[in-house]
């Protein structure tokens, strides 16, 4: 399937969950990322702020839990058609964008050696090709920070159809945890609680 068709049909199917949903699949893929993934003091963890509006993976979940165990949190902020990592600090100010998503009022890039880039998504294929929203500002973003930082796709679909038309630009993901499963696409690798 093409992108586009891609993001109608996952965008569609999302509208669907009811937040009660939301909410038990994104502890469910919570839980996942705690059985494959070590989290500790002073790591660098990059997370995007969850859009209620679009019923994206409940990333408060992560960030609380990241808080507990001392990690340094990095979010984006769009500057112009530029995704930055802001440190999300208790006093920081969060503020709506033009696109209605709270970001911090800060406009520091303070992209840093990330451990963990835990990534919105609409669909990933077998490959780790990410369909999002098609602006392209993850895959620029992957493009600038440190080749080692695992690129985790959260979501709630299987991966069960191919993206037709990625491009050279694409960057692919390292992993994807669904509610069911953690899915690795360094040697396919797939753990499954079910």
């Amino acid at each position: 399937m093409t992108k586009e068709d891609i993001r109608k049909k996952y965008i569609a199917l999302r509208k669907n969950f009811s937040k009660k949903e939301i909410l038990a699949m994104s502890l469910e893929i919570f839980s996942q990322f705690l059985e494959n993934f070590e989290v500790f003091s002073g790591q660098n963890v990059h997370i995007f702020l969850s859009i209620e509006k679009f019923n994206e993976v409940d990333t408060q979940i992560f960030i609380n839990y990241f808080k507990e165990k001392g990690a340094n949190i990095f979010v984006p902020k769009m500057i112009g058609d530029q995704l930055i990592a802001v440190q999300l600090k208790e006093e920081e100010f969060l503020v709506k964008n033009s696109f209605g998503i709270l970001e911090p009022a800060s406009i520091i890039n303070e992209c840093a050696n990330f451990d963990y880039v835990i990534t919105p998504l609409l669909y990933v294929d077998n490959l780790g090709n990410r369909v999002g929203y098609g602006k392209g500002y993850y895959d620029q973003f992957f493009s600038e920070i440190n080749k080692n930082a695992k690129k985790i796709g959260v979501g709630f679909f299987v991966p069960d159809e191919d993206v037709e038309d990625f491009s050279t630009t694409d960057v692919a993901l390292d992993y994807l945890i669904t509610p069911d499963f953690m899915l690795s696409f360094k040697g396919l690798e797939k753990k499954s609680r079910k």
